[in-house]
């Protein structure tokens, strides 16, 4: 079982581009461990410009902007093959891909996610903002349980023998004035 994980930054990424190459990455995963050769584990941080994602699972009708406000906003809409909802990715946005066998370390696939949680929340931690988890909701978020609680980091996964791809959206120093969901979000900064 290899844990070591490869560390790759693409910097500023159109999401399309990411998309493919995480792909290939996730296929040559799977091809290899399907031949019983030992698995490589990728940890890809990137930023993306102004783009909504729309997961498998999500509904359109959460999106509140047509295509008109998209192109005056140059931001595009991608249907992906992730779990959740609506995603917005941009500016300012720290996206992780963990190209992961989880198998490796010995996880399954919800036990993978709150991994993925506690690892931002204890990295907001280390900030000294307190985040936690939302009954019922995946990802991260702030005053839960007060008015005004809001996502600060998105997650959506997909898995295919015990592979993982897509990943996080964790809002850094986000511009949230373009993104219109339904859901709320949070932008922060900090020196």
């Amino acid at each position: 079982m290899n844990k070591n994980i490869q560390y790759l930054d693409w910097g500023l990424t159109e999401y399309n581009d990411a998309w493919a190459r995480q792909e290939e990455l996730f296929n040559s995963t799977i091809d290899r461990k399907q031949k019983g050769l030992e698995t490589d584990n990728y940890l890809i941080f990137c930023e993306h410009p102004h783009v909504y994602t729309l997961g498998k699972s999500g509904d359109e009708h959460n999106m509140l902007l047509n295509y008109i406000q998209l192109q005056a906003n140059d931001a595009t809409f991608v249907k992906t093959n992730r779990g959740g909802d609506i995603t917005y990715h941009g500016p300012g946005q720290v996206v992780g891909y963990p190209i992961f066998d989880l198998a490796n370390f010995n996880l399954g696939l919800k036990q993978y996610i709150h991994h993925v949680e506690e690892g931002i929340i204890k990295t907001l931690a280390l900030y000294h903002i307190e985040s936690t988890r939302l009954e019922g909701a995946t990802g991260v978020w702030l005053d839960v349980g007060k008015p005004g609680c809001r996502k600060i980091c998105a997650i959506g996964v997909r898995s295919s023998r015990y592979v993982t791809m897509h990943g996080f959206a964790l809002n850094v120093n986000t511009d949230l004035a373009l993104p219109i969901l339904s859901i709320p979000a949070v932008s922060w900064i900090k020196a």
